[in-house]
């Protein structure tokens, strides 16, 4: 057992040296997939534990963030769609773990990360979003340079919506009429009404467990993001698999839909 150890530990630190020696994303997005599978794969008694140990892990995946340099993390907690279409049961305790999460490990004076939340609030439960504002307020005067942006209750179609209706309020309320606004709209008139309005958009978008698709992950944002697929699930999900991806990020040619 040592001497895998031993290996997974030389293999990282080379890793590390390929990674930092080339570009390195300024802005990582997550989508966290396979917890439940990982948790059958576990025979763990739920596969809703899956959920639990898949929050743990977050704050492992933010400590190599920070000792890299990566400064902006946007992670897929819950979809519009998962809290519509699963059960009862399991969303109850999706969110209460992500309470536990945030209040544990944000909510807090010390805390590293500066919290954003994107999606829709009032989809939520009142403790959960009391437990998400609360650490955002928290972390509001964090200097440390990194921030999370933390993606529930979150739809890319829905985020879209809603920044062109704010924009039609807006530029009603400044009288301009839809007629003038459709001959002069562009994508910076757009960009400042996302939920993610002043962050980055990701450079990289990592998905684990082996699906290869978005799911309506940052559409917007990801217009031009590099896409890596793992097939680890996200409990599983080791630092060599993170170096990969970042190693992959730097061999690739960004062009930028040019």
């Amino acid at each position: 057992m040592w001497t895998t150890d031993l290996l997974h530990s030389l293999y990282a630190r080379r890793l590390r040296r390929q990674v930092t020696a080339g570009p390195l994303p300024r802005h990582v997005g997550l989508i966290i997939d396979g917890n439940r599978r990982w948790a059958r794969k576990q025979g763990l008694p739920s596969p809703s534990i899956g959920h639990k140990y898949g929050a743990e892990h977050i704050e492992h995946v933010l400590s190599w963030c920070e000792g890299l340099g990566v400064q902006h993390v946007t992670v897929f907690l819950c979809s519009t769609e998962n809290l519509e279409r699963r059960g009862d049961e399991e969303v109850a305790y999706l969110l209460r773990v992500i309470e536990q999460m945030v209040t544990d490990r944000f909510d807090r004076p010390d805390a590293r990360w500066r919290l954003h939340v994107a999606g829709l609030l009032d989809m939520l439960p009142d403790t959960t979003a009391r437990a998400l504002k609360s650490a955002v307020e928290a972390t509001r005067t964090c200097e440390t340079g990194f921030h999370l942006t933390l993606a529930i209750g979150y739809g890319g179609r829905q985020e879209v919506i809603d920044a062109l209706r704010e924009l039609l309020y807006e530029r009603a309320e400044a009288g301009q009429s839809m007629v003038e606004l459709a001959s002069t709209l562009s994508v910076d008139d757009i960009t400042p009404h996302l939920y993610t309005a002043g962050q980055p958009d990701p450079d990289l978008v990592i998905r684990t467990s082996g699906e290869q698709r978005l799911s309506n992950f940052l559409l917007w944002q990801s217009a031009y993001s590099e896409l890596y697929f793992c097939e680890a699930y996200w409990p599983a999900f080791r630092e060599i698999d993170f170096l990969r991806a970042l190693r992959s990020f730097a061999a690739r040619q960004r062009r930028f839909g040019g």
